[in-house]
């Protein structure tokens, strides 16, 4: 049976209308306004600049470059500039302290990513031999890293060194292979490696989210086999609307004074289909298209932003703390979208 030619073109203008159905302006806008905030905001102050956060700063930095080519501007923004200073200060020589890791891990990544693969730069060899020795030699953690604890999921707490470990391993990725080959740089991706595909206890889907974003960048952490039981797996999890929800990529620690949330959450969504698209699941996947649909609906029109609460504890609204599930969810929502084609 042949379509109308009347329903093709309604069929075609029902797409054209839904590819446009969000805003990167919009998202830009409300990315830099939380940057401004963050910059001023005194607990993540320091000489050297702002913290380069889990929530706020670092999906900041995966993002604003592909919204600033989307929107076509020039030039990184203030804020960019700023915590990529922050990643340059001491480079090789992060303080000692409990974000020492942390900072080491988001430096080699950013820098690395800067480099593209060519020639390594000297700040970026510098942030790997400072990496390289920041990692555990022994014990449970064998291969990976000491990672920031404060009892906050979902980037924040006993369970996360393989979250900080999978970044790590996209780190590593932008390097050249004939780097990644040097006898002792070696050694340090097989230890890697091995923690990664053998750890000692089963991490959450959220981590294992990463692990797939990382094998993009470093095939070795994942098998062919293992790439697609996880990435089954993901989309076994996924709601009828196109969505994850948050207890999904768990179990998580108990929240007994946090706001209750329930169905399909930005954040859980926009990091799956992130994860999911850069591990090379095209958009035109039944599954990603539909998380990619509701991405588009989601986006709040008058912010700009994907809204998403605090899954720890209330927070007094528009505080600072309120909005860091936002600050990634809308992050990685525009870079789910962008990469996409959407």
């Amino acid at each position: 049976m042949r379509t109308p030619l009347t329903l093709v073109a309604l069929l075609i203008a029902t797409t054209s209308s839904l590819a446009a159905d969000w805003n990167p302006e919009l998202a830009a806008r409300y990315l830099d306004g939380r940057q401004k905030e963050w910059f001023a905001w005194k607990p993540a102050m320091s000489a050297d600049g702002p913290c380069v956060s889990c929530h706020t700063g670092m999906p900041y930095l995966l993002a604003r470059p592909a919204l600033r080519r989307k929107l076509k501007e020039s030039e990184p923004t203030v804020y960019e500039r700023g915590l990529m200073d922050r990643l340059r200060a001491n480079v090789g020589a992060k303080p000692a302290g409990a974000l020492q890791s942390v900072e080491s891990i988001f430096s080699a990544m950013f820098l690395s990513g800067e480099d593209a693969q060519q020639t390594m730069s000297a700040h970026t060899r510098k942030a790997f031999d400072q990496l390289w020795t920041l990692q555990a030699s022994d014990g449970a953690g064998q291969g990976a890293w000491r990672w920031y604890a404060a009892d906050l999921d979902p980037w924040e707490n006993a369970q996360s060194p393989y979250y900080g470990a999978s970044l790590a391993a996209v780190a590593v990725g932008h390097t050249s292979k004939e780097y990644r080959e040097t006898t002792a740089v070696h050694e340090h991706v097989r230890s890697l490696t091995s923690y990664l595909t053998s750890p000692s206890t089963p991490p959450r889907l959220h981590d294992r989210l990463a692990l797939l974003w990382a094998s993009s960048a470093l095939p070795t952490v994942l098998s062919d086999p293992a790439r697609r039981a996880l990435t089954s797996e993901i989309f076994e999890k996924q709601q009828a609307d196109g969505g994850w929800t948050l207890e999904s990529l768990g179990p998580w620690m108990p929240h007994p004074d946090a706001l209750p949330v329930s169905g399909s959450n930005a954040y859980a969504t926009a990091f799956a289909a992130f994860a999911l698209h850069r591990a090379g699941v095209p958009p035109s996947h039944a599954g990603l298209a539909r998380a990619l649909t509701w991405l588009q609906s989601h986006q709040d029109e008058k912010t700009g932003a994907w809204p998403a609460v605090s899954m720890n504890k209330r927070r007094p609204e528009g505080s600072m703390e309120s909005l860091f599930m936002q600050d990634a969810a809308t992050a990685f929502a525009a870079l789910a979208l962008i990469e996409a084609g959407r």
